[in-house]
């Protein structure tokens, strides 16, 4: 069994490779059941959390991937979020690889929306607003501008510090990137906004964009967290990476469904009918679309192989 480090992860997974091995998994489909949560107690902290994450393809591949999510860590300066992707053969249920699980997960979540965006975002998209300054943002950022060809980024972040630093990090590239203290401002001026935040509030108003834009939400990947307001789903013509989990984890689109502001079928299409070419995604330049992720344990499955054939 070959051990693939989170390095060699970053390495060989590039982003548009990635996007299209997403788009061709989204075609083909996988068995992929929903995540298993499991509430794990701590001796001296908050509740932890242990998902396990399975998919597999007949023949090909099992995956699957063990995190672990301990709020308390930061006391203890270790990271919060942990965890191995462990991909076997289908055929013999030999283990083929153990690959790390956040750099994979970074990875494939950011290639997600990439996908989401080929078929949303207007063509000629060139600013882009990221949301949150965590580990995802600057992966976000990068998979975007490799399927549209975003020449400017404005991040902003609750703390103006981390939204400074993460554009320093990024500056001297191809992109012009810059920390933003007005968030309302920068919308209204974005031709496709991304949020990857711990939010429980909405951080982003539907009130603030501006025809043609595109939302990509891949934060609040709880019933009870949100990041966009009603009015962003009111004005916006929803899609999904996977209906089963969206419609039950992922607070921007749970939390409408219940209030009645989205009706079930006001979710247009998912990225199972967009890649099949069974819906059809951006309808006209004016549109305002709004793509909600919450993970599948598809897009680890098609990561993880990915990685083993590039670094073999």
């Amino acid at each position: 069994m070959r051990f693939i480090d989170a390095a060699t992860v970053h390495r060989v997974l590039d982003y548009a490779a990635l996007v299209d091995r997403l788009e061709a998994m989204f075609r083909q489909g996988c068995e992929a059941p929903l995540r298993h949560h499991h509430a794990i107690k701590t001796e001296d902290g908050p509740e932890a959390t242990l998902l396990l994450m399975p998919a597999w393809q007949v023949g090909r591949h099992i995956g699957v991937k063990i995190v672990t999510v301990f709020p308390g860590n930061a006391a203890k300066a270790l990271p919060g979020v942990m965890g191995q992707y462990l991909l076997s053969d289908a055929r013999t249920g030999a283990p083929v690889a153990l690959i790390d699980g956040p750099s994979i997960t970074v990875r494939r979540t950011a290639c997600a929306s990439a996908l989401a965006s080929r078929y949303l975002s207007r063509p000629d998209a060139r600013r882009l607003v990221m949301i949150g300054t965590g580990a995802l943002a600057p992966h976000m950022i990068g998979a975007h501008a490799a399927v549209r060809p975003i020449c400017e980024v404005a991040i902003w972040g609750r703390d103006p510090a981390k939204a400074q630093a993460l554009a320093r990090s990024l500056a001297g590239g191809a992109l012009a990137v810059r920390a933003v203290d007005d968030l309302a401002a920068a919308v209204a001026e974005a031709d496709i906004v991304s949020a990857a935040t711990l939010a429980t509030e909405p951080v982003l108003r539907g009130a603030w964009l501006k025809p043609g834009t595109h939302v990509d939400l891949v934060g609040a990947y709880t019933p009870e967290r949100r990041e966009s307001d009603d009015e962003a789903v009111r004005r916006a013509r929803v899609f999904v990476d996977t209906r089963a989990g969206a419609t039950k984890e992922g607070g921007d689109v749970v939390q409408p469904l219940r209030s009645g502001v989205l009706k079930p079928d006001g979710i247009v299409a998912d990225l199972f009918e967009l890649s099949r070419g069974e819906k059809k995604g951006r309808g006209g330049s004016d549109e305002i679309t709004l793509f909600k992720s919450v993970g599948t344990a598809l897009e680890d499955l098609a990561a993880a192989e990915l990685a083993v054939e590039r670094s073999s």
